[in-house]
């Protein structure tokens, strides 16, 4: 069952107020809470993140127009609809100038008044997608798609479609470049969640400084430059996933208040007094084995086990490399999307076989970008190929020519050195005509001439 929205109703009038906590708490869509006055309302906000308010604009003592102001600086995601009689519609046009969503006369039409519910949900919804989207673009890379059709792969899924249909908070281990994250999204998708946010913060990222006001947010004038109050992610997650990617590189200061929250799912913002309530589900990933952080004092034990409810591990590419040649068409579709993809040649296809890949998807997905990039054909050979390469006999014979007098024991294609002999193939093959070998190429004839000079090619 999906998660409820939480909805709060302001209004002096009782009446008004049971018939509309009546007529939407029916409703499987929505928790309903009521304010009787704009005191009341605001003391409620700082106690729960609502989604939607039913705002009147005329009560005793505290307005609706200090309610909404109050709303568009300590909760702005928050969306109101104001309430209003016909002759207060040039006040409540006033209020959407304000930043108030919509507003409806009374009495009210109840068909009208839950499309418009709905409407605003989507609003806020819209313009959580667009902030995460923002804060997300630079930090997001690599595939977005789970890949895969081994046994160790298959097992895995099979344990995060069955752990995705509880709120219990999973832990997923696994190494660098193995895809936690989508992991983590795929377990969100599969939830009860999947209509709400899902909003991922890599702690490792973010200084110990700033990761408390990150998560928890922050009062105005908590602390010098803060001009505004900040909500933090954990409200913008509220009735979502909220996910912990590298949650082994928290800092000691932070854990127990990370752990009060997981306990209680109770906060306060950084500067602030009041205590909040979100419900957010978390899943955390590392690399790193917690339990010997643990142990060498750097992770507290007792957040440990309130992290690890279930565990998922994520294999790493050696464990699955079955799913080698499928993830490699995929990514060179992915690359190759302006035009025919390129493909492997049979001994390519040995070779990344016969790799261990300690970048694991990650590296895969590198290599083959540089590859498609660095072809000057239809097909990827070998030597396309920048990677460190194992000896191996089966292939050792492949790399003789371009690793002639290397050692024994390991051979390597530096990814400049392709990229020399890339640059020098194509201007020979152009008569040293820099517009077409630019052209050609796919880059700016500056940024051929930056390569031409890096490179030590002759002006010749």
């Amino acid at each position: 069952m999906a998660k409820k929205y939480n909805l709060l109703i302001v209004d002096d009038e009782e009446y008004l107020r049971t018939l509309l906590e009546n007529e939407l708490g029916d409703s499987d869509e929505f928790t309903v809470d009521t304010a009787a006055d704009g005191s009341q309302a605001i003391n409620k906000i700082q106690q729960k993140v609502y989604d939607v308010l039913l705002l009147d604009i005329k009560m005793p003592r505290v307005s609706g127009i200090e309610v909404l102001q109050f709303v568009q600086e300590y909760s702005p995601t928050t969306q109101v609809i104001i309430l209003t009689n016909y002759a207060d519609i040039k006040t409540a046009i006033q209020t959407i100038k304000m930043g108030a969503y919509d507003f409806l006369a009374k009495p009210y039409d109840i068909d009208e008044l839950f499309n418009t519910i709905h409407r605003a949900i989507e609003r806020k919804e819209l313009f959580i997608d667009n902030k995460l989207m923002k804060s997300e673009l630079v930090r997001k890379g690599g595939a977005n798609e789970l890949i895969g059709q081994s046994p160790a792969f298959l097992r895995m899924i099979e344990s995060a479609e069955r752990f995705a249909n509880s709120d219990s908070f999973v832990l997923i281990q696994g190494a660098s470049g193995t895809g936690k994250e989508l992991i983590a999204s795929f377990v969100h998708r599969k939830s009860p969640r999947n209509n709400r946010p899902f909003v991922a913060v890599n702690c490792a990222s973010i200084p110990d400084s700033l990761l408390e006001t990150e998560l928890f947010g922050h009062e105005k004038g908590a602390f010098t430059n803060a001009y505004t109050s900040k909500q933090g992610l954990v409200e913008v997650a509220n009735g979502g996933t909220l996910f912990l990617d590298e949650v082994g590189d928290i800092s000691p200061a932070i854990q127990p208040k990370l752990l009060r929250f997981l306990e209680s799912g109770e906060f306060r913002r950084v500067g602030g007094t009041n205590v909040l309530t979100v419900d957010v589900r978390v899943v955390s990933a590392s690399n790193k084995d917690l339990r010997e952080e643990v142990a060498t004092g750097r992770f507290r034990e007792d957040l440990l086990y309130r992290l690890n409810v279930v565990t998922l591990h994520v294999p790493s590419l050696k464990e699955r490399k079955e799913d080698i040649p499928i993830l490699a068409d995929y990514f060179l579709q992915k690359k190759g999307r302006l035009r025919d993809p390129k493909r492997l040649a049979p001994a390519t296809i040995d070779l990344l076989m016969n790799y261990d890949w300690p970048g694991n998807v990650r590296e895969l997905e590198h290599v083959l970008e540089g590859a498609v990039l660095l072809s000057s054909g239809e097909v990827i050979e070998p030597s396309d190929l920048s990677m460190h390469i194992q000896r191996s006999d089966k292939l050792f014979a492949l790399y003789e020519s371009d690793n002639a007098g290397s050692d024994s024991s390991h051979k390597t294609i530096p990814l400049e050195e392709l990229e020399r002999r890339h640059i020098e193939q194509t201007l020979r093959r152009n008569n040293l005509n820099r517009s077409k070998t630019a052209a050609e190429l796919g880059i700016a004839k500056k940024t051929l001439y930056l390569k031409l000079k890096k490179y030590g090619f002759s002006d010749e």
